[in-house]
């Protein structure tokens, strides 16, 4: 008999900001499959089993998780944010799609949670105010002239972009490629926030203009958000100032 299998999204890090969703369905699973440092956010009961793997083991995780779900066990994948977001929904699906038939007959469900650039933006303001759209500068999975044009799609057509995997020791360049080329199509005073570990302890959340932006200032525990030309700073003393995206462009309707 088949059993169940529940890809469940912990948030950013922060306790406060995981969902009762998710708390739920992590006491309802026996074993659970994920990242050691995000498998080490639970407080698993004795009963509760972890199955902690490296980072670049995604799909193999994936299939792990869903051959003891097919032998009827309630398998439980945790990932750092939202599931669906850059994470480990996506992997499950693949497997599944690829695996055997009987794989389809699980009941599987995907459990959100509060995404990287969801809690920077919050801790920055309202960067988000507008369209916006999320990319990944990791090519490990996608060519970097793909990534390159996406970049300029997204600058030219006006959105805010929230930049996820920015950088890393096998990709130390990609951040400051990407605004080198930014820079050739927004202006240099587009605010820049750096949002790193949001809500944790070793919280980070720095602003420099885009012209000053430099890929030192991030790591891989780091979402950085890039505004537009109609994105605003609102200074306030002795405060981190406010960054937002109007609601409204000129020559909207009424």
């Amino acid at each position: 008999m088949s059993g169940k299998l529940t890809v469940v999204g912990l948030g950013p890090g922060s306790p406060e900001q995981m969902t009762p969703e998710a708390l739920a369905a992590v006491a309802d699973a026996g074993d659970f499959f994920g990242y050691f440092p995000y498998i080490d956010r639970l407080d698993l009961r004795p009963d509760q089993r972890r199955h902690a793997s490296d980072n670049r083991e995604e799909l193999a995780r994936a299939r792990a998780a869903i051959e003891m779900a097919a032998k009827g066990g309630k398998v439980c994948v945790v990932s750092g944010g939202d599931p669906g977001v850059f994470a480990m929904a996506a992997a499950v699906c693949e497997a599944i799609d690829e695996g055997p038939a009987e794989w389809r007959d699980i009941d599987f469900s995907v459990v959100p949670g509060v995404t990287a650039m969801l809690a920077v933006a919050a801790k920055a303001g309202a960067p988000l105010g507008h369209d916006f759209c999320a990319i990944s500068l990791s090519n490990n999975l996608k060519p970097w002239d793909l990534i390159e044009k996406r970049l300029i799609a997204a600058a030219e057509a006006g959105f805010v972009m929230a930049f996820y995997n920015p950088v890393s020791k096998a990709r130390p360049h990609q951040l400051g490629d990407a605004f080198a080329l930014l820079r050739r199509h927004l202006p240099g005073e587009v605010p820049v926030i750096f949002g790193r570990a949001a809500g944790r302890p070793d919280e980070a959340i720095r602003i420099v203009p885009l012209s000053q932006a430099e890929s030192g200032m991030a790591d891989m525990a780091t979402c950085v958000i890039v505004g537009t030309a109609e994105t605003k700073l609102i200074e306030r003393d002795g405060r981190r100032p406010l960054v937002y995206s109007p609601r409204y462009f000129k020559g909207a309707g009424a």
